[in-house]
């Protein structure tokens, strides 16, 4: 026997599709337009009054340019869905979001305590430099060793200690969106392949940011730099493209800084060599972006590096420094 579904039933795997399709469908009768740049964002502008509505299943972040407008949104949705107004954003997908006077904190300080607790380590003392170790220890997750369970328990020393730690959103009056990418070059022992590293900035505020070994043995350094630069302008682009769907566009280019001055002058050089053409793609791209106008790559020294905490372990007072760089700050 074969039976038809008049609605869904939650837990089939066409739930989520259908869920979606339903209320988004909804939403443009409301007046908002899907983004293009970010499918669960909806974009809602009439007039002066602009709204911004995030969707990941049944949890919904709603923001509007007035209290009325923002009502007046929320009458609607709970007219034609069943659901309940929270209030005030405090959590959203497992992150914690506390109001200051500068801004807001985001952090995850419960769960970060839940993780040593389960391990059976709530007493043990912190210890620095977590962001190489987590890149070392993931590599080896499908097979670890005993080496690898004592990395992992120095990470959960260093969660235990900073679990007070967040992340400092502020107010400012700067649009300008800045870009720090980093390689290191052929740091892993056993595949020699590099990690790229990059932090983006707008307004001050990190937004993004991103660790990940290459997929491929850079032949050079200046092979590696330039593809965690590629990866920086790829996501500063796609920044780009949402703030100009969030009708925020940016009226400057995006600096990309980055500490390889050979990397610095390709950006800018029409001119193909020998020893750069086995990544052309990569230079290409970025050149392409550097002509329109929509990126500058600039030289920074490698003491101002930020990215630099992406992609290797580094001594205890530089990653305190670079950390707070950041605005990873105390709660």
């Amino acid at each position: 026997m074969v039976c038809r579904l008049n609605k869904s039933l939650y837990g089939l795997k066409q739930a989520p599709r259908v869920w979606y399709s339903r209320f988004a469908t909804f939403l443009v009768t409301l007046g908002f337009t899907e983004a293009k740049s970010d499918t669960s964002l909806f974009v809602y502008r009439h007039g002066d009054e602009m709204a911004y509505l995030l969707l990941y299943v049944d949890d919904i972040v709603l923001t509007a340019s007035s209290p009325s407008l923002l009502q007046r949104i929320i009458t609607s949705l709970q007219q034609e869905f069943a659901m309940k107004d929270l209030g005030v954003l405090h959590h959203f997908l497992g992150v914690i979001v506390e109001p200051r006077p500068s801004g807001l904190l985001l952090h995850q300080r419960q769960y970060t305590l839940d993780i040593p607790e389960r391990a059976g380590m709530a007493d043990r003392n912190p210890l620095p430099d977590i962001t190489y170790a987590v890149q070392q220890v993931c590599l080896h997750m499908h097979d670890p060793r005993e080496p690898h369970l004592t990395a992992l328990k120095r990470l959960l020393c260093y969660l235990r200690g900073t679990v007070d730690y967040g992340l400092l959103l502020h107010r400012s009056s700067s649009a300008e969106l800045v870009v720090y990418t980093d390689a290191d070059w052929a740091g892993c022992p056993d595949t020699r392949r590099s990690t790229s590293g990059y932090a983006v900035f707008l307004g001050g505020n990190l937004v993004s940011w991103s660790s990940k070994r290459q997929p491929v043995v850079s032949r050079s350094s200046a092979e590696a730099e330039n593809r965690a630069v590629a990866n920086g302008v790829t996501e500063a682009s796609w920044l780009r493209q949402l703030l100009a769907e969030l009708h925020s566009p940016l009226a400057k280019s995006t600096l990309v800084y980055c500490d390889n001055v050979s990397v610095v002058y390709l950006s800018t050089n029409p001119v193909q060599h020998q020893r750069t053409k086995h990544m052309e793609i990569d230079l290409h791209f970025v050149r392409d972006r550097v002509a329109i106008g929509d990126v500058r790559v600039l030289h920074v020294p490698t003491t101002s590096q930020f990215a630099d905490i992406f992609t290797k372990g580094l001594p205890s007072v530089v990653f305190s420094e670079f950390r707070s760089s950041l605005n990873i700050t105390l709660g």
